[in-house]
């Protein structure tokens, strides 16, 4: 990355630091001032009492921003996992290694205060095994589960009492070989509680993890897209809610919530008042340079051109069909327990300093949701339907 984009993106993010308290700086006015952040990331200053935290992974997308800010915070932690990924990391952290399918052996003769399971995967015997283990050698077991467990994003606003997946509801036998993903994640939760119980078990269920590190570009395609620049293809009305989470606010809420000796099951969304498309996707604009231009496509013209919601138009979820509550989460238990959300200008700027520290190669792959070419097809189509 240049020179001058690397000291830009950092400028910016420090202007996002200063929307988040409520000033607008000069050249974002109007861009994130709407965003919802409720205050800059809380100062890391030392916990009252460090913590003996046992990570299960730890070095993938979300859990070297747990490291950091758990080590920032003067807790000591020790990471298990197979030491294939991002090995190198963290050098001063005692690392363990072993595999959650068959081989848990370097956890037995030791003791935590807290697990973190943070298992991307939907296997409940992960989950059995690892809790069986531990149930007696740590005080807490916090399970990172998902937003997919629920079975009804129907009803507005959304929280926990909402149903989640079971086997009959998803029409799976019990026993089935291979799971949904929802119900597996569902059915590791009771795992944990029915092994930890309900006053050791903290569960929480976050909806799309944005943010520096994140390779899935589920999020990135849209900061990258806009410094582009040009005519971009949007979707839907721009009415449509959001809800995601900046990977940096999950983690230093999970770490601060098991200092807190918390339990019980909670949503990792935000902002607390659902963002529109349009406002995220002109707050991301507010972080760039380039002369961009929006034309919002109906939703069923783009479902006619084969461009899914989640899919090849990311983070972009209708708010209808069974879907009216998916980004309208009432957030009040977690805002109450300290979650916080940064500013939009923070999250885009991490995030493209991230994507333009990657290979050439790797940048280009941000593409392969939607090709410079496809977005062009379909945007001519849609012209093309509005003149006729």
């Amino acid at each position: 990355m240049d020179t001058s984009r690397r000291d830009f993106l950092k400028t910016t993010v420090a202007a996002g630091g200063a929307v988040a308290a409520g000033v607008t700086p000069v050249g974002l006015a109007g861009g994130v001032a709407g965003d919802g952040a409720r205050r800059a990331t809380p100062e890391r200053a030392r916990a009252a009492q460090s913590l003996r935290i046992l990570i299960l992974g730890g070095t993938g997308f979300i859990g070297p921003h747990q490291v950091e800010y758990a080590l920032s915070r003067g807790h000591e932690v020790t990471l298990f996992n197979r030491g294939r990924t991002n090995a190198h990391l963290f050098p001063e952290v005692e690392k363990l290694v072993g595999d959650r399918e068959s081989d848990l052996s370097a956890l037995e003769g030791r003791s935590w205060d807290v697990v973190v399971d943070n298992s991307a995967t939907n296997a409940p015997h992960w989950v059995e095994a690892s809790a069986n283990l531990l149930k007696d050698s740590c005080e807490r077991y916090i399970f990172v589960s998902t937003r997919s467990v629920y079975a009804d994003t129907s009803r507005v606003p959304m929280s926990i009492d909402a149903p989640v997946w079971t086997y009959e509801r998803a029409g799976v036998e019990p026993g089935a070989e291979r799971l949904p993903y929802g119900l597996g994640k569902a059915l590791s939760e009771q795992i944990a509680r029915d092994v930890f119980g309900e006053e050791r078990t903290l569960v929480f269920r976050p909806g799309l993890i944005i943010g520096p590190g994140d390779n899935t570009d589920r999020f990135t395609y849209w900061p990258v897209r806009i410094h582009h620049g040009g005519e971009v293809l949007s979707p839907g009305d721009g009415t449509d809610p959001v809800q995601i989470i900046d990977v940096r606010d999950f983690g230093d809420w999970l770490v601060r919530m098991a200092e807190a000796g918390e339990h019980g099951t909670y949503n990792v969304v935000g902002p607390a008042t659902p963002r529109p498309m349009a406002e995220m996707l002109y707050g991301i604009r507010a972080v760039t340079t380039a002369e961009t231009s929006f034309t919002w496509v109906d939703a069923d013209f783009l479902r006619e051109a084969g461009l899914r919601p989640y899919g090849e138009m990311p983070v972009w979820r209708p708010a209808r069909d069974g879907y009216e509550g998916f980004a309208r989460f009432d957030l009040t238990p977690e805002v109450e327990k300290g979650l916080t959300f940064r500013s939009l200008a923070d999250t885009t700027a991490a995030t493209l300093e991230f994507h333009f520290s990657r290979s050439e190669e790797r940048q280009a792959r941000v593409f392969n949701r939607l090709s410079p070419e496809r977005e062009a097809e379909v945007l001519a189509a849609w012209h093309a339907s509005r003149r006729g």
